[in-house]
């Protein structure tokens, strides 16, 4: 479930290990790059954390926001 936090959505990750989270990094930044909207993350052996706002909305919550947290959440559905 992604929590909002400080003017974001956040939601972390765990994994089995550094493989499966950075595959897991990479097909995110795939949608990420499809979608012209980008994470802030963290990633630290099997966990990864994902921070969104909008930036050019003055770092708030928006629907991009929104579609991109469902379009990570269908990845590892």
């Amino acid at each position: 479930m992604w929590q909002e936090k400080n003017n974001a959505l956040y939601k972390k990750f765990a994994f089995a290990d550094f493989s499966e989270a950075f595959a897991f990094m990479t097909r995110v930044a795939l949608l990420a790059e499809k979608m012209n909207h980008h994470p802030l993350w963290t990633n630290v052996w099997n966990t990864v954390e994902i921070t969104l706002n909008t930036h050019d909305a003055g770092d708030i919550i928006t629907e991009k926001d929104h579609k991109l947290a469902n379009a990570i959440d269908k990845l590892l559905a």
